[in-house]
């Protein structure tokens, strides 16, 4: 579909049109799907209406099994698009964040499943056969590095921040560093120690404020949906945390936001926004994963309420004046989707209508009878404000019988408008440039 005449119609979606079959827009329940229904240029709307009653079908335990890439696989971009693989063979790779020179971080955050052995490696350049022209080991010995950001904003940074599980950290940078100069210093000490130290959700993300003098540091919470009221573990987490870029605590900025994993200031408007993993074990379609704009003060429901004023059942009675006060987030996903990392996109190499809007790392579920995710979505944005839809962009990481060899977890602009996008699955990086020719499409 011409993307003029798509975005056409996601604004009507955003109005309130009823679309035909035929034009892939998907509203009400055909908006729920799984990975055998996710195919680029496919539209989804979910809205709080769609939800089902809680335990409307059985919650199963149904993790991926993870394959090597069959023979012939590839991953799927839509028409005029193409994906070539950049780098493989690495450690974990999860966040990415594109350096203010154009060289790209990646933290490796579980390397052989040991503490105090995640790395931050740099990527730099493309070359002829479209690998790494240098890559470099910039960090080794951090806890679990997850969040990058390069501080001040600006085309020259002093420091590279990692929010790693139990702290802010930043080491002194400047830019064509592909190795730390000096020791990294301890900023902020951060709640939970991380997954291998039985600390719950263990991502930190890092970003600052358009104006330099926020940092936001996201919190996952330590359980699935434990009362913060009786579980001291609970204190500040599923919440978004504010410190001074120097790491004094400010604040608690937002709540009740289970797992803000990926975070993210949108470019108009100087919001903040978060890639959001909602909670278990309520049956296949509750409770939406989410990304959204998170407001100052904002409270988001977890444990006790969800997508606005419905009780987790968990916790019923519980909090009533909380009632009416839970925000609902802007763009309701598929239900343990398990979204990472997001990331407004600024480039020129996409066509016009991709101006501004997300892209979105899905790691795909594992509460779900049929898996859903594996793939990248592109969140349509509008003057600022998301319609509520989004649409399936990268897909194929699922084979006909269900097994799974890629999962998304970050994604990056280039400096030159094409995307990269890490996938622990396959322990590689993929690389998406727009040619416009409709034979591309594949690799």
């Amino acid at each position: 579909m011409p993307y003029k005449q798509k975005f056409a119609l996601v604004a009507l979606l955003a109005a309130g049109t009823t679309l035909l079959p035929a034009q892939t827009i998907l509203t009400g329940k055909a908006a729920f799907t799984d990975s055998t229904q996710e195919s680029p240029g496919t539209i989804r709307k979910l809205t709080v209406a769609d939800l089902p009653a809680p335990y409307a079908t059985e919650s199963v335990d149904n993790g991926p099994k993870l394959v090597a890439k069959p023979s012939g696989a590839w991953p799927k971009v839509p028409v005029g698009y193409k994906v070539e693989l950049y780098a493989n063979n690495l450690d974990d790779p999860r966040l990415i964040r594109t350096a203010p020179n154009g060289d790209l971080f990646v933290a490796e955050s579980e390397v052989n499943q040991k503490p105090d052995t995640g790395k931050i490696r740099v990527f730099r350049g493309v070359d002829a056969s479209g690998k790494p022209k240098e890559v470099g080991v910039y960090a080794t010995g951090l806890a679990q590095p997850f969040g990058i950001a390069f501080y001040p904003l600006g085309p020259n940074p002093q420091w590279l921040y990692i929010g790693d599980t139990d702290a802010v950290i930043r080491f002194p940078y400047k830019n064509g560093d592909l190795k730390a100069s000096a020791p990294f210093e301890k900023l902020a000490d951060l709640p939970g120690g991380g997954r291998l130290r039985g600390g719950g959700h263990w991502t930190r993300d890092v970003v600052f404020t358009q104006d330099g003098t926020k940092m936001f540091v996201s919190v996952g919470s330590h359980s699935n949906v434990d009362d913060p009221d009786t579980h001291s573990e609970e204190k500040d987490r599923a919440d978004v945390l504010e410190f001074t870029p120097e790491g004094k605590f400010v604040k608690i900025y937002a709540s009740g936001i289970r797992n803000c994993v990926g975070e993210a200031i949108q470019p108009e408007t100087g919001d903040l926004w978060c890639s959001t993993n909602e909670r278990d074990q309520l049956g296949d379609n509750l409770v939406p994963d989410y990304i959204t704009h998170v407001q100052e003060g904002g409270f988001y429901g977890w444990p006790w309420y969800y997508m606005g004023s419905n009780q987790d059942p968990r916790h019923a009675g519980k909090h009533p004046e909380l009632k009416g006060k839970v925000i609902v987030p802007d763009v309701l996903l598929q239900p343990h989707f398990a979204s990472l990392e997001m990331t407004f996109y600024e480039g020129s190499q996409f066509p016009a209508a991709d101006k501004g809007n997300i892209f979105a790392a899905e790691h795909g579920s594992w509460n779900r009878a049929k898996r859903a995710g594996y793939e990248v979505i592109l969140v349509p944005v509008k003057d600022g404000k998301a319609t509520g839809a989004y649409e399936d962009f990268l897909t194929g990481f699922v084979t006909s019988t269900g097994d799974v060899w890629g999962r998304p977890v970050g994604v990056t602009v280039a400096q030159d408008g094409s995307l990269f996008v890490t996938d622990d699955g396959s322990k590689s990086i993929w690389h998406i440039t727009y040619t416009g020719n409709p034979t591309t499409g594949g690799h």
